[in-house]
């Protein structure tokens, strides 16, 4: 019966520590997949998965009407908004300096994009863009700036909201957004599929370094990490 009450309690502490780490563990899993696309790149294997995301979205998708919509949802990641956002973000959002927060995070998050391109250098699609854009393709500096704004204030809604619906109301919204960014960057190509698969992944282990490490001092919990999270008084 003991040997039966210790296996429970460990499998209990187990699953325990599981929750508390899920944030490392989908940032490590993220990592995986990037790193997977990118061998995949470097073979010259991803092709099939390019080569379907382009004929079901741009040769079947293509609309006179939905091209507009497309542009729309695509500078919803671009600076002037994401600045907007941010000055909404300071004066809304819970916690001692969440402008800050967001902006730090968005900030190194765009450097991150700017280094991963440098290094990989892999040229943008050609012969069927709807928008004029410059630069490297991998990964989608649009599809990264979502993940990484959006879905920090997806963290902040699920770790300070108290009242579910509004919590989940924000968690859809915003995962909503970032991915029809990534959707409309492979409508209006100037980002293959696997560009926008990398971008999320990035910043999706960028993401879990950083509500880690820095937002939580940000945004002014408490240093005991027993203590749980708060939500501080503006």
């Amino acid at each position: 019966m003991a040997d039966g009450q210790t296996g429970a309690s460990r499998a209990r502490g187990v699953l325990a520590r599981i929750r508390r780490e899920r944030g490392v563990l989908i940032g490590a899993a993220a990592v995986i997949v990037f790193i997977w696309l990118l061998f995949e790149i470097e073979e010259k294997d991803i092709f099939r998965l390019d080569a379907a995301a382009y004929y079901l979205i741009v040769v079947n998708m293509r609309q006179p009407w939905l091209t507009p919509i497309m542009r729309t949802l695509s500078d919803l990641a671009t600076p002037i908004v994401l600045v907007v956002m941010l000055l909404m973000v300071e004066e809304f959002a819970p916690g001692r300096r969440p402008g800050l927060c967001a902006a730090v995070n968005l900030v190194l998050a765009t450097l991150l994009n700017q280094g991963l391109k440098y290094l990989i250098q892999r040229p943008r699609p050609a012969g069927y863009r709807l928008a004029t854009v410059s630069g490297y393709s991998f990964p989608s500096g649009h599809s990264m700036a979502a993940m990484a704004f959006y879905g920090l204030l997806i963290w902040m809604v699920w770790r300070y909201e108290k009242d579910e619906f509004v919590k989940w109301l924000g968690v859809l919204g915003f995962g909503a957004v970032i991915v029809l960014v990534g959707f409309s960057r492979i409508y209006l190509g100037v980002h293959y599929a696997s560009d926008v698969l990398a971008g999320f992944c990035a910043s999706i282990a960028w993401l879990a370094v950083y509500t880690k490490l820095v937002a939580p001092y940000l945004m002014g919990e408490p240093a005991s990490p027993s203590s749980g999270p708060s939500r501080p008084a503006r």
